[in-house]
């Protein structure tokens, strides 16, 4: 069966789904993503989340939010942080225990102005690193949805040397909702002219797998640094 695979800029190209699944590069992105290749049948696409997934973010954003709230007399809980580590950082202060009459604008700017400092020192997860050259090198889009805003995420990507295998980033200030809803991945998709049953998404979050789920899209999560399947309990 043929598809049709367009690029960002509107141009088309005659892609034939089952020879590309039995080819050298999609051999490569099976090799990468173990013993679960049917998962490559008709992907068109690539969306990866940014902080936590492509690069290693998490221990960053929480130290950096833990001070910023510590001016303000106010504590974060590891655990709590870490099952709600997928939402925007607007999005924890809104759910946050005791955070409601805190100043969010200004814990906000506190956070970013730490994280932009050491924004150089960033490590890539090499196996989400490794899945998409792969999947650049099998000429498949790729695309960036993530919760946090564009002054975090687009300086995270050179400092990653990333920017130019993405077609498209899609930031939190793009769309109306931010995970667990699905707009940053649907509009992730919409942007590459890709259905998001073509996509294949990577989240490490719980909120972000499910977002990328209720998108429609295929989706990858984080299991000890390596690519999993993302169950239903993910």
């Amino acid at each position: 069966m043929l598809h049709v695979l367009r690029s960002p800029d509107g141009s088309s190209a005659a892609v034939n789904g089952a020879a590309r699944a039995r080819g050298p590069l999609a051999r490569e992105l099976a090799a990468v993503l173990g013993d679960h290749p049917a998962i490559l049948e008709d992907i068109w696409a690539l969306v990866l989340d940014f902080h936590g997934t492509l690069a290693h973010t998490t221990a960053s954003h929480e130290q950096a939010l833990r001070d910023a709230l510590h001016a303000h007399g106010a504590g974060l809980d590891h655990g709590w942080y870490l099952r709600h580590a997928g939402l925007s950082i607007r999005d924890l202060l809104t759910r946050l225990p005791g955070a409601r009459h805190l100043p969010h604008d200004e814990i906000i700017e506190h956070s970013r102005a730490r994280l932009l400092a050491t924004i150089g020192c960033i490590t890539p997860v090499s196996s989400v690193v490794a899945l998409l050259r792969a999947a650049r090198r099998a000429g498949l889009p790729c695309a960036i949805a993530s919760g946090a805003s564009r002054l975090l995420v687009q300086p995270g990507l050179e400092a990653l040397g990333l920017t130019s295998e993405f077609a498209v980033v899609v930031a939190g200030e793009d769309v109306p909702h931010g995970k667990p809803a699905p707009d940053l991945y649907i509009e992730a998709a919409r942007r590459l002219d890709a259905p998001p049953g073509r996509c294949l998404a990577v989240d490490d979050a719980f909120d972000g797998v499910t977002a990328a789920r209720a998108a429609g899209m295929h989706v990858l999560t984080l299991a000890g640094g390596h690519l999993a399947p993302a169950g239903e309990g993910a």
